[in-house]
Order: structure tokens, then C-alpha cells, then sequence
């Protein structure tokens, strides 16, 4: 099942400001993501490396609960890019399959990474954890010291499969 999220970034002088939100979320019998909402960085004023994380619903019906997560960034080959600006931004996506994390396991763009389990009971987290897995973006520092100013664009799309 394929989940697209949107990324905006644009660069001032004074740092950086970016968001992402889902554009379109679909459910299917096996597995369900839900959850996502928007998130944004903020301005940035340091060099160190940002990063925003949230707390989503990962269900799984496979009898073990087990998932793999694929990731596709809208940059060249579905890497991690947010373009417009005068040179791409690359960032970091990190998945965990326990909520509240703001870190976890580094995705590689267009490869399934397996070995996640969920522990919701049902595909809304309505009853049982309110949520079962967190995802961080990270943009790094050597990413953003480099970075010129200007308006970035791209997309995410997360596609998970039962295991």
C-alpha cells in the first residue's frame, strides 16, 4: 500500500522552514498507515543537524504483525531530494516501529526494509496504542551548511507490505 506525503522546504537567510503532510493515504486488508499530519521544521539558525518527528499508526494483519517499510524520494532515482532551489537538499528518513521515537532505523530509497512489527490491534489505532511506529525526517548539517537559498520542493511516498 503506497502512502504519498508532500515536502516543502525554502531557505532565508536566517535558516531554513519546511513541512511535510500526507496527499493521499489508501487502506487495504493486510496493512494500513495512519496518522500522518503535518510537520514542520520551523526556521533554522543553527548548523546542526534538524530533524521532526511524529507518531503514526502502523497496522499489520499478518500473524506476526510483521511489515517492511519502502521509502521513494521525488529526487533522481527516488532518492531523499527536495529540488527548486539552486542544488538538491537531501535528507534522511528513519523509521521505528515504536511511537514516540525520534530516531530509528535509516530507509534506503526504493528498498524495502522488513523486520518491523506493530503492535496495533486494530488499522485505526482506535482501540489498543494510540499509535505503533514514529517517523523522522532529518535534514543534516553538512546538508544544510551548504545549502544555498531558495525554494524546495518534493515528495515521499511510503510503501508498506505485510511480512
Amino acid at each position: 500500500m503506497t502512502y504519498v506525503g508532500f515536502l516543502t522546504a525554502v531557505l532565508f537567510a536566517g535558516g531554513l522552514a519546511a513541512s511535510a503532510w500526507p496527499a493521499d493515504s489508501h487502506a487495504a486488508d493486510k496493512v494500513r498507515l495512519t496518522d500522518l499530519s503535518d510537520v514542520s521544521f520551523g526556521l533554522i539558525t543553527g548548523s546542526a543537524d534538524q530533524s521532526v518527528s511524529q507518531s503514526v499508526c502502523a497496522y499489520s494483519a499478518s500473524s506476526t504483525g510483521g511489515y517492511s517499510v519502502t521509502a521513494v524520494g521525488s529526487g533522481a532515482g527516488g532518492s531523499f531530494q527536495l529540488t527548486g532551489g539552486p542544488a538538491p537538499l537531501p535528507f534522511d528518513v528513519l523509521w521505528a516501529s515504536t511511537p514516540n521515537q525520534t530516531g530509528g532505523t535509516a530507509l534506503v530509497a526504493n528498498s524495502p526494509t522488513s523486520g518491523f512489527v506493530s503492535a496495533a490491534s486494530q488499522q485505526t489505532c482506535n482501540s489498543g496504542p494510540s499509535s505503533s511506529a514514529s517517523l523522522t525526517i532529518v535534514v543534516r548539517a553538512a546538508a544544510l551548511n551548504s545549502a544555498r537559498a531558495g525554494t524546495y520542493a518534493g515528495t515521499l511516498d511510503l510503501i508498506i507490505s505485510p511480512e
